[in-house]
């Protein structure tokens, strides 16, 4: 105890800023008041002043390790992760980390794969910073089938193992699958707790994705996300606007916006490698949009009609659908010889405001002709009756 007591006291006498801490921090820890001692770590782990330096390295070595297994061990591998970013060489910080891993398991305690996962999971972005990504790839799968195995996991866990997993497939230019982890990252996170540097290249890198994901058709969830917000007031506004052109198959909009933001375009080598593609998929949203607006009683379309809005050839047309079909994004059936398609289902969306104006004059309509259909059984009702 005198030592950690020691540490804090020069650590008051060197840094007089922070002296309060320090005084704080040495009074729950004279009276073993390690739960009130853990959130006043938790508060210092966080000051801007702190980051820099070895000072939590120091703080950890002098201090935490005194009492490091009488406070809750998922909070003392969240400040072991936070400490590990200070070490400047990589396979340092990977030794200390492999080190709080065996202390962990040293303790015994129920439900230590808990934060035992949380510290393999820094391991593994530290191993795909190296460049090592098969290495990452397998501390991935692992935790994978601990999550599988495990009930009721601290959201940071989850956070943390969906974050790692979204890096790994952005560095491999995995762009569907990056959407996916990045997004179930974010229902673990509260936004508020993000910086808005982090937020903005995480928004632009989910837009890049969505856009160039496969299969990815629908946009409606990255839309309803506040993340998405952060594009907007900043250079990178237009991808904001695109998003919205896609998820519409507003064509014209499109072109529009490459029209005016080349510039902005051709500085993503992703989007200019991949203009077919990403012409294919707004061609397919401005199909199903065609659709989603027609009633339900009116879904067989000239392919005429199709190929005015996309503006493409019958034949051309016809490769969109049998690509739609294929891809489980419409069912039906194609009649070559009527040049009409009729569609008998469409995927499921996350709709916007406009998409769930349009359905409310659907649903509008429908009452309408329910109500006909009532006054009509009614006016027919007496004859029935006396007949």
């Amino acid at each position: 105890m005198g030592g950690a007591l020691q540490y804090l006291e020069a650590q008051r006498n060197a840094r007089p800023e922070l002296a309060e801490w320090y005084d704080a921090m040495a009074d729950l820890y004279q009276k073993k008041l390690w739960h009130q001692l853990t959130l006043k770590l938790d508060q210092f782990f966080a000051l801007a002043v702190v980051q820099t330096g070895d000072t939590l390295i120091q703080l950890y070595h002098n201090f935490i390790t005194d009492f490091e297994t009488k406070i809750n061990l998922l909070k003392l591998a969240h400040f072991a992760v936070v400490v590990s970013r200070q070490y400047t060489e990589r396979e340092t910080a990977i030794s200390y980390l492999e080190g709080m891993i065996e202390k962990l398991r040293a303790t015994r305690e129920l439900r230590i794969e808990e934060p035992i996962l949380y510290v393999k999971m820094q391991i593994a972005a530290f191993n795909l910073e190296k460049g090592d990504q098969k290495e990452c790839k397998k501390y991935l799968e692992d935790g994978k089938t601990t999550l599988n195995s495990m009930t009721d996991i601290d959201p940071s866990v989850h956070a943390t193992f969906y974050w790692v997993s979204s890096q790994y497939h952005k560095s491999r230019q995995e762009f569907a699958e990056f959407y996916k982890n990045a997004l179930l990252y974010l229902a673990y996170m509260s936004v508020e707790s993000l910086s808005e540097s982090f937020k903005l290249d995480l928004a632009f890198d989910l837009s890049l994705s969505a856009l160039l994901g496969d299969n990815i058709y629908n946009f409606g969830e990255l839309l309803a996300h506040p993340i998405i917000n952060c594009l907007l007031g900043t250079k990178a506004e237009w991808l904001y606007h695109i998003l919205h052109a896609f998820n519409t198959g507003n064509l014209a909009l499109y072109r529009e916006l490459c029209h005016v933001h080349s510039t902005s375009l051709n500085a993503q080598p992703a989007l200019v490698a991949n203009q077919k593609k990403l012409m294919e998929k707004i061609n397919i949203l401005c199909l199903m949009e065609t659709i989603f607006s027609r009633p339900s009683e009116d879904r067989t379309i000239p392919l005429s009609i199709i190929a005015e809005r996309t503006r493409l050839s019958i034949e051309d047309v016809e490769y969109l659908l049998m690509k739609s079909l294929s891809v489980h994004l419409i069912e039906g059936i194609i009649d070559q010889v009527e040049g009409t398609v009729h569609v008998s289902w469409v995927q499921p969306r996350v709709l916007g405001i406009s998409q769930i104006k349009s359905l409310r004059d659907h649903l509008d309509n429908w009452l309408g002709k329910v109500h006909t259909a009532l006054l009509s059984v009614e006016a027919e009702t007496p004859d029935l009756v006396a007949s």
